[in-house]
């Protein structure tokens, strides 16, 4: 008997077995049936000429994005506005959150030429301002700290007047992490809540929510100037009332600005959606922020921490300076 092998469909299943597993850790969960996502959350698909030479620049110079890694529903309307969030130190994660989609497991070893890439392409994007993220890094003494410090020297650099938003891990157990970021003086610095305290365990089991609140509060003691952020996804099984506490914490820390966005289900092993939040729930979660004292706040479906940051950026400085006007009078 001769048996014949198809070489093409053996070398693909070969490639495919030697990939690691994206999310090893949810591979036992259950498959949950995903709610009907309403007309709101739909987007367009991406393609456009602009979209493709943003994409061609992020290939060019071998960076990871945010936008792809996580399955952003706005990269059409980003990258086609030449806007990308760059995502350093790697592609895999150390922790294991519910509701992420990037790659999960232990990570390569730091790149040292990183920096200098991320800033040649944010140069060559002119970009006014850029969010720099990363994975988290528990497997590095710092956290990463010191590389994030280097990619936003590196960015000084090659493009002064781009403005700086960095969204970091919560270096927790990393002594000292903090203060080398914000000695670097980042423009905006965002540390995200992601969920309310009650669903830690099960939405961000690696995190603790009064080590994140008080890495916002302590950026402001180190270096008062620096915008702080945080951002959070709705439809997890959240209560309105713990929404409402979690804006006080955040207030409680000084952080400048929130995001609300609405969570959307990578895969069906991820967190299931509880609920899908309606357009007017969300503009009274951002009418509610606004009277708590924050700054800026964007509450919408689609938000997301990077979603028009540069243009936040701009209304964070006008909000800034009409608060300190109004007390100098």
């Amino acid at each position: 008997m001769v048996t014949l092998i198809d070489n093409k469909k053996q070398q693909n299943k070969t490639t495919a077995e030697k990939q690691p597993i994206r999310h090893p850790e949810k591979r036992n969960n259950p498959v949950s049936t995903p709610l009907r996502k309403p007309d709101w959350i739909r987007v367009k698909a991406p393609g456009s000429k602009d979209y493709q030479t943003t994409r061609d620049i992020v290939k060019e110079h071998k960076l990871t994005t945010v936008c792809e890694e996580a399955a952003c529903p706005n990269i059409g309307e980003c990258w086609e506005k030449r806007h990308a969030t760059m995502m350093i130190m790697g592609e895999i994660c150390t922790r294991a959150c519910a509701f992420c989609n990037v790659r999960t497991g232990l990570p390569l070893a730091l790149d040292k030429e990183e920096p200098n890439r991320v800033a040649d392409a944010v140069a060559k994007l002119g970009l006014n301002h850029v969010v720099i993220t990363s994975v988290d890094r528990d497997d590095l003494v710092d956290g990463g700290a010191q590389h994030f410090a280097e990619v936003i020297t590196s960015i000084r650099k090659a493009a002064p007047s781009t403005s700086i938003e960095i969204l970091t891990p919560d270096f927790l157990r990393k002594e000292g992490a903090l203060e080398v970021v914000v000695e670097a003086k980042p423009d905006v610095f965002n540390h995200n809540l992601e969920t309310v305290p009650r669903l830690y365990l099960d939405i961000r089991p690696g995190a603790r929510y009064f080590h994140s609140i008080r890495l916002l509060q302590k950026v402001k003691e180190i270096d008062p100037l620096i915008f702080t952020k945080s951002g959070i996804m709705v439809g997890l099984g959240e209560e309105r009332k713990e929404i409402l506490q979690l804006m006080d914490d955040l207030r409680s820390a000084d952080v400048d600005f929130l995001t609300v966005g609405q969570y959307l289900q990578p895969t069906l092993k991820h967190a299931p959606i509880a609920k899908f939040l309606t357009p007017e729930e969300f503009k009274s979660l951002e009418q509610i922020a606004y009277s708590k004292g924050f700054l800026k706040a964007s509450c919408t479906p689609l938000t997301r921490s990077s979603h028009h940051a540069g243009e936040d950026f701009e209304e964070l400085k006008q909000a800034r300076a009409k608060k300190v006007g109004a007390h100098a009078l």
